[in-house]
Order: structure tokens, then sequence, then C-alpha cells
């Protein structure tokens, strides 16, 4: 297995150098969109992965079939950085759920644009922590027209 790394970049400070670099022991994938990195809790910049919750949670599918392509938005990062030289190239600090927001390259590649690419995530662009479109519709975007009701 190869070493997995991580290199956090400062990007507030345009004279910012990397600020440090050490081995990843590990990088866990919640879903699409969002996981863990040696502990840290992250979101990707700029993109929304389909839900993998239960439909009808808070927070969770709106549809099954949104759920089912979030499973496979999940597995599409999974081995998008498996074995992976992974950087954070950019970090715009932590979100309400206080997740770093960042943006990640898998050797060398964008892993945000590599999912939308793919078509396993939307784009949904934000400026700060103001969003400057409406979160992807996935259950519309599939052609689901029924949705369960909240009790």
């Amino acid at each position: 297995m190869l070493p997995v790394f991580l290199v956090v970049v400062a990007c507030a400070d345009p004279q910012a150098a990397t600020i440090t670099t050490e081995p990843a022991s590990s990088i866990y994938w919640s879903d699409g969109d969002s996981g863990r990195i040696d502990g840290m809790k992250f979101r990707l910049a700029n993109v929304d992965a389909p839900e993998t919750g239960g439909v009808g949670a808070r927070g969770g599918a709106k549809c099954e079939a949104e759920r089912e392509i979030g499973f496979d938005a999940k597995a599409f990062m999974v081995e998008l950085t498996r074995d992976a030289e992974l950087v954070i190239t950019s970090n715009s600090g932590p979100d309400r759920y206080e997740r770093e927001v960042i943006t990640l390259a898998a050797n060398g590649v964008d892993v945000g644009e590599a999912g939308i690419e793919a078509g396993h995530l939307g784009p949904w662009p934000h400026k700060g922590r103001r969003a400057l479109a409406k979160k992807p519709d996935w259950c519309s975007m599939l052609g689901v027209t029924e949705r369960p009701t909240q009790e």
C-alpha cells in the first residue's frame, strides 16, 4: 500500500507557504463530499453529493434513488483517494457543522472537479458561507417526482 500524505497549504495569505507536511494515516468518506482526514472533519468546497442518510430523516436523502446514487458517489471518492497523495489546496475555515471546508487534490487531481466530471457530484458554488446557487435537487434530476412526507 502506498503512503497517504496530507499537505496543508495556507491560502489566506498569498505569501504563505506550505505550513505542514505529514503523513496522513487515514481518510474516511462519510459520503461523497465529506469525511475525515486523520480525524479532521472536512467538507469539499463548492460541490454537493447526493445524501446517503435515510429517506425523510433530517439531512437525509429526499428519495431512495438519491440515496442509491449517494452510495455510488461515496464509492467513487473512496477509490479516487485510495493510496493517493492527498493535498489540501485550500481551506475556507469551518462550516456550521464545524467541518473544515476544503479543496482536496489526490495525486494532483482536484477530487471535487473529478467527481463532477464523473457525474457523482454536482456544482454548488459558495462565496464564504453564502451559497451562490441552489443546492442540487438530486431527486428531480433523477426524474423522481413523488417524495415521502415527513410526519
